[in-house]
């Protein structure tokens, strides 16, 4: 009995020894997607358009990074446009909380081009700490190079705000094994806008539509779920899901038109829209509606034309479900 003990003994010992060094070596070695580049990107006119156009559009940047009034419905920007602070809390379903950084040249002017690139395309920030992936970098990295140089020429030109955000607090284990996450970037070449279906499968990378709209866990989007929609957003006034966008015909949007599809988006940017204030205990909208609503009609067909490639997923959502209140 006593020689069974020590035995377990040594083995638990082992176990742990090798625990410790595996915790070691993550939280010494990682993240590990190599130096910043040497970069320093030419503020054109034409890049500082697309980055506008991608950062408030597609990547919508602005959605996180900055304040956004959330009386209204789904939150239009009301100011401190890249001013971060945005919270995404355990309250949230997060392991921890994490801020959206201030990304104007207030915190960004002692940051080269390069650290920038690199924080954008593969999650390593400028001290080479890891980011966590609610920041869409495993996205971004698979972009064109070009649009990224865009992106980073755009938000250089935006005005400083002087607003200085907390630093993120993973939960343990999240704070160890998120040196784990950041990942090297695989950059492609954005397709032709004739090749409708690719293009719009760039786009769709870009706009993470995937990440919302799909079941996660643990911050992962789960094998076989992509677009059919019930991801969680929750609020003290109940939950929010995100709809399948899957062709379906009874539980997705199969019966939809290109035009329908398109509209629901433009409907955003008309003239004639009235943002429509949200009463206490309604549950707003996490969708940037009037983010997504000023992409150009051709790249919301491009996307739609992809997602008529996309496997059907049967699978129905209630979108809302509001808590009930006892008194």
């Amino acid at each position: 009995m006593v020689k069974a003990l020590k035995i377990v003994g040594k083995i638990l010992a082992g176990l742990a020894i090798v625990i410790v060094a595996a915790i070691i070596y993550v939280k010494a070695a990682l993240p590990n997607t190599g130096p910043a580049p040497e970069l320093k990107i030419e503020q054109t006119a034409a890049r500082v358009e697309r980055g506008k156009y991608l950062a408030n559009h597609v990547t919508v940047c602005m959605d996180c990074h900055s304040t956004r009034d959330w009386s209204q419905y789904a939150g239009p920007l009301s100011g401190a446009l890249g001013g971060g602070g945005e919270a995404f809390t355990q309250e949230m379903g997060f392991p921890g909380k994490f801020y959206a950084p201030n990304i104007t040249p207030y915190t960004l002017a002692s940051w080269t081009d390069g650290e920038i690139f690199r924080a954008v395309t593969t999650g390593v920030n400028k001290s080479g700490k890891a980011l966590f992936p609610v920041m869409g970098y495993h996205r971004f990295g698979q972009l064109d190079k070009e649009d990224i140089y865009s992106i980073i020429a755009y938000i250089r030109q935006l005005q400083p705000v002087k607003k200085d955000v907390p630093q993120s607090e993973p939960d343990f284990p999240v704070n160890i094994l998120i040196n784990t996450m950041p990942q090297e970037a695989a950059f492609t070449t954005r397709p032709s806008e004739t090749d409708q279906v690719a293009y719009g499968k760039y786009l769709i990378t870009a706009t993470g539509c995937v990440d919302c709209h799909s079941k996660t866990d643990k911050g992962k989007v789960i094998p076989g779920t992509e677009f059919g929609g019930g991801m969680e957003f929750k609020s003290p006034n109940g939950v929010k899901r995100s709809p399948n966008i899957t062709m379906h015909k009874e539980t997705g949007i199969g019966n939809w038109t290109k035009d329908v599809f398109v509209s629901h988006f433009r409907a955003y940017t008309d003239s004639s829209y009235i943002s429509r204030k949200v009463e206490a205990g309604d549950l707003n909208t996490p969708m940037p509606w009037t983010m997504y609503g000023g992409m150009k009609e051709q790249d919301l067909a491009a996307i739609f034309a992809y997602l008529n490639t996309v496997k059907p997923i049967e699978h129905k959502v209630i979108v809302s479900e509001k808590i009930a209140i006892v008194k």
